[in-house]
Order: structure tokens, then sequence, then C-alpha cells
């Protein structure tokens, strides 16, 4: 089968396009015909070695991918030949990756696809899209009513954070770009306000949650915006590495700082992010990517692309011609 692989670990250019062995089925996997893979920026931190993971080599590179399903374990059961699926966390901890005409997928990590959403918006959403997922519901878990801000809402996370807040009810502020202001009150932004000014005078209620996804707001002035128990989460860091904040105030106020990022996530977490996404994609919410198509011949201009952030859109490689 046709693959897009590497031999070792560096720079786009060691990322090779070219036959292997199709992956033979283990008894708890689904066979998947691919039909299109997700570029991330996680994709280009395991290749180039940065994001140290198990692999054996060569390993073929991706993690999210929709396909259909050809061939089914011995011992899978709740999936048919014939089914359209999605997964997202294939390409890391020792799991080869679907950039391939075929791929041996784990039923446990495999979702069926709700019917009627094409492909493309799909594969492009369930990174980002679980990544928030699991933020509001197992890192920072958001009950209806709570307030919730999101910062620089209107990246691919951000727009993902504010539907699913708004899904569970919350209240929800968001800062952004003002030319994205009209889309994000349509995502479900109760609130939105400019992330080049002093966006922080203007919050006057209590937060329960921060998603910081950008690293540019100062964490002392986020934790002067949580009410008692509350939560700022980071997805990045700053520029400089480097927070400074006020500890009584902090721990007095029972405040929390967490760190999250997607590939530390437990099966049982990424399972019941992928039952909440496809709720949600089965009623048109999430998909809002703008989308950039190549075929998977061109993955190592597609890794060049969102390693240098050249695109805002979410990359999606076809296997086949775009």
């Amino acid at each position: 089968m046709q693959a897009a692989y590497i031999e070792q670990t560096g720079q786009p250019d060691v990322i090779k396009v070219g036959d292997l062995p199709q992956p033979t089925l283990r008894p708890t996997e689904l066979l998947v015909k691919v039909t299109a893979v997700a570029v991330n920026h996680v994709d280009t931190f395991v290749r180039s070695g940065s994001f140290k993971t198990a692999m054996s080599l060569p390993f073929v590179i991706g993690r999210d991918a929709v396909g259909t399903v050809t061939a089914v374990g011995e011992q899978v059961t709740g999936f048919n030949v014939g089914d359209r699926i999605w997964t997202n966390s294939m390409g890391y901890d020792g799991r080869p990756g679907v950039t391939s005409e075929y791929a041996a997928i784990p039923a446990e990590r495999a979702f069926l696809a709700p019917a009627g959403i094409d492909d493309l918006p799909l594969v492009a959403a369930v990174h980002s899209a679980a990544t928030a997922a699991i933020l509001l519901t197992d890192v920072s878990p958001v009950e209806p009513g709570q307030v919730v801000l999101i910062e620089g809402a209107a990246g691919h996370v951000g727009t993902k954070l504010v539907q699913i807040a708004q899904a569970k009810g919350a209240k929800v502020l968001a800062t952004s770009n003002p030319r994205d202001f009209d889309r994000l009150k349509q995502l479900g932004a109760q609130q939105v306000l400019d992330y080049h000014a002093d966006f922080a005078s203007a919050i006057t209620t209590p937060v329960q949650t921060i998603v910081d996804t950008s690293g540019k707001v100062d964490l002392k002035t986020n934790l002067s915006l949580l009410g008692l128990g509350g939560t700022v989460a980071l997805i990045t860091a700053p520029v400089t590495n480097q927070f400074t904040f006020d500890v009584r105030e902090f721990y007095t106020q029972q405040q929390r700082i967490v760190g999250f990022v997607i590939s530390h996530a437990s099966l049982d977490q990424l399972q019941r992010a992928g039952q909440l996404l496809n709720q949600l994609f089965a009623q048109g919410l999430l998909l809002d990517d703008d989308l950039q198509v190549m075929p998977f011949t061109q993955a190592q201009r597609a890794h060049e692309i969102v390693e240098a952030n050249q695109s805002k859109a979410r990359l999606v490689l076809v296997l086949g011609e775009a």
C-alpha cells in the first residue's frame, strides 16, 4: 500500500511516500481504508523528534483519520464492514500513524461517523474539538450557568471551546480580533471582547473557567478575573515561558492553574470526548474550520506549511487527488 512515513526523525524532508506492507489485522482492531487525514502541529513535533514518543520505524505519520471499515477483528463488536469511522489518537505512544491507504485501528479508538457529515470537515475538527471537550468535561468541568472565558477564541481550538461551553449551558465570554466578533456570537459567545484592548476591565462577573489558547495574557490578569475555586487552563505557554502571580491571593481563593495536552489524555477521556463530539457533529456543530486540502503525496509540503504557520486553514490530506 502507499503511505507517508519516516525512517528517522528530523526536518520535513525526512518524510517519504512509497510502498509499505498493508497492516496485519489483530483481533481487537478494524482495518480501515483511509479517506482523509488531518495535519496538526503535534504531528510535526512527532516527526521532528521534539515530542518524544515510542515509534517503530518505518513510522507512518498522522494521528487523525476518517475512512471506511474493510475488515473487523474477531473480538470486535459494534462495528461492521462498510461503517464509516474516525479516529484521533493514532500516530504516537507506540501506535502507527494513519497517512496510508489502509490503517489498522484499535476498535476502542474508533468512532462511528455521524450520517450526513462530510469526511473533510469531520477529520479537520476532531483534534481541536476533542481537546476542547476534554478541557471542559474533565480538566475543568463546566456546569450550566457558570461563566467561561475563552481567550483567543477565533482559532481552531477556540471556536470549539465556545461551542462546547455554550452546549453545556455556560455563559461564554470570548476575546478575539474585532473582525471575528460576529462569527463568535453566531457560535454562542454572549460577550466578545477585543484582545488588543484592556478586555479584563470589561468583565464584571467572576469567571469559573478561563482557557488561554494564546499564551499572550498575563497569568496575574487571569487569576484576578476568577471567582472562588476558579481554574485557568493552559494549552500553550508565553514566548518567555514565564509567568508571575500573587501566591497568597491564589491559594486563599482556592484557585487552580492546570495544563493540558491531548497526547496525555487517557483512553476514557478520549472515549467520552468522542461520544460528545458525535452528538454535536450530528447537530452540525464544531465543523466550522476553513480547509486547505492536499493529496497525501504532498505530506512533506503539508508539514512545512503547518510548521511555519503559513496557513490559518486546517490542512487535510486526502488519499487520492485533492
